[in-house]
């Protein structure tokens, strides 16, 4: 019996978390006495590991300045959690759409470039407990997306080979990230770079709501399981 693995991204693809990644990162840049970055410059860097985004943000910052902005990213991130002040909306119909994918006997993992702390917080504020056989961090690997680490080691967690694998995500890191593992790709329109990016990163297909997703992961990897 072959299982098949749904491998979701967390932000800009489970939950709209802009507002507060994008805060921090301004307050982080500041706190240094930096330039603090556009929005939109730092939404096009989420999906990646911490130092990758800053180093991408600030690309004459040497390696341990980028490390300090990137520990007051994560202490300002923290302080906003724990003051309630970090809305982290579910976009609409996707809590559905894992619920149907797990009904239906798909196996779920979460492969993301937040901390594990930060997944696992957004993991029981959804009360998605229980849900996932596989979580891959930023903490979990030893390089972020784009590359496939994630990607692999959820495969192999999972006991699933990466063809029998499809990767749900906003950004094109994502798309290569899976690309790259030879997993399936399926790109969301609702999250930080548009649908055109994501197809020519290799999304097989993109989805323009929730709901579309179990059709999507049907028609790409069939069935939950095959003989």
């Amino acid at each position: 019996m072959t299982l098949r693995l749904v491998i979701f991204d967390c932000d800009g693809t489970l939950v709209d978390s802009q507002h507060g990644i994008v805060r921090s990162m301004q307050q982080a840049f500041l706190s240094f006495g930096l330039i603090a970055p556009d929005p939109d410059a730092v939404k096009r860097v989420v999906g990646l590991s911490l130092d990758q985004a800053v180093g991408r943000l600030a690309p004459e910052l040497g390696a341990s300045d980028v490390w300090q902005v990137a520990g007051a990213y994560k202490a300002l991130f923290r302080e906003l959690r724990a003051g309630g002040d970090l809305p982290e909306p579910d976009f609409p119909g996707v809590l559905d759409a894992i619920g149907a994918l797990d009904a239906a006997g798909y196996l779920l993992g979460v492969a993301t470039g937040k901390s594990r702390r930060g997944l696992f917080a957004v993991v029981e504020r959804l009360g998605l407990e229980g849900r996932f056989v596989t979580l891959q961090t930023a903490d979990d690997v030893m390089a972020g997306k784009p590359a496939p680490d994630m990607c692999l080691q959820a495969c192999a967690e999972a006991g699933v080979d990466a063809a029998d694998a499809v990767v749900i995500g906003d950004t094109s890191y994502d798309m290569e990230m899976a690309r790259a593992a030879g997993c399936g790709a399926i790109g969301v329109a609702w999250g930080y770079h548009p649908p055109g990016e994501l197809e020519g990163a290799g999304a097989a297909r993109i989805v323009g709501h929730g709901d579309e997703i179990p059709a999507a992961v049907a028609a790409l990897l069939g069935g939950a399981r095959a003989a």
